[in-house]
């Protein structure tokens, strides 16, 4: 039975009487739980003894304009989702319970948090840098698990725990997609069939490029022009960005070399914005 806790109190309370030694992992999510999130719940569960999941629509990580307000809250689904996995608890608690009204603390990192995403969406990464670490200095954990989905994030992440001597283990769990390569979204809800039908083209554009560099491709634009023509003749795919980068600094390049690199795109299908990836 997952253990819901809604408190910090509660959450605090919970992790004191963990028995000691035992080994805890932290998945933090926002709900609308999918086949990518219980991947990282039973990824979790093969490093550690204890597994705590979190749900929170952080408001702090969305723009003005952004989908905070129809973001998918399942709530009773997500809950059953977790027990069925073996999650031993929930934390699941409301805004006002993690941002005090005068809160005035935050955490920003100013350098891989810099360019896509960070670029399009400014303040993001300052939202998920500072609700991250607020969940580790909740549920002190010694791994905790994110998607590559978000590869972006994951960086931001593992960069603010380096930089700030945070003694968490950061494991990065690999994209879970559909069966025709559309990777797994709690947005992926909002698209109209017409516009499901032509998402798996974000993939294929990465494929594209995947193949080129599998063949000895390794110019960085060569490879970029490849991926986009992929999807020049989509007219319901509007591209964000279609880059690639060094894998840990996010840097932009132009020869791909032995380490390889990351190729991530973003892409607007109607109002609905989505982000893939693959590592090189």
């Amino acid at each position: 039975m997952t253990k819901v806790l809604r408190t910090i109190a509660e959450l605090r309370a919970w992790r004191n009487a963990l028995p000691s030694g035992s080994k805890v992992g932290l998945v933090p999510t926002m709900g609308a739980l999918h086949a990518g999130h219980i991947s990282l719940m039973d990824l979790a569960k093969t490093h550690c003894d204890t597994v705590i999941a979190s749900i929170f629509v952080n408001p702090l990580q969305f723009g003005p304009q952004e989908d905070l307000a129809r973001y998918p809250r399942p709530i009773e689904k997500d809950i059953a989702l977790l027990e069925a996995s073996g999650v031993d608890a929930l934390f699941l608690p409301e805004p006002t319970e993690v941002y005090p009204s005068d809160n005035s603390t935050f955490v920003v990192e100013e350098a891989v948090s810099l360019p896509l995403c960070g670029a399009l969406r400014p303040g993001h990464f300052r939202g998920v840098a500072t609700v991250v670490l607020k969940l580790f200095n909740l549920t002190q954990p010694h791994f905790a698990f994110f998607g590559q989905k978000d590869a972006q994030q994951c960086a931001v992440i593992e960069r603010m725990v380096r930089d700030l001597n945070v003694p968490v283990e950061i494991v990065r769990g690999a994209i879970v997609r559909e069966a025709d390569g559309l990777a797994m979204s709690s947005r992926n809800v909002y698209l109209d069939p017409a516009q499901r039908a032509a998402a798996p083209l974000l993939y294929q554009s990465l494929l594209a490029a995947f193949e080129a560099y599998k063949a000895g491709e390794r110019d960085a634009a060569k490879l970029e022009a490849l991926g986009r023509a992929t999807l020049a003749h989509e007219p319901s795919i509007a591209i964000q960005y279609w880059e690639v980068r060094d894998r840990s600094s996010l840097a932009p390049l132009q020869t791909v070399g032995n380490d390889g690199c990351l190729i991530a795109l973003a892409a607007f299908l109607g109002s609905t914005r989505l982000i893939d990836n693959v590592l090189l």
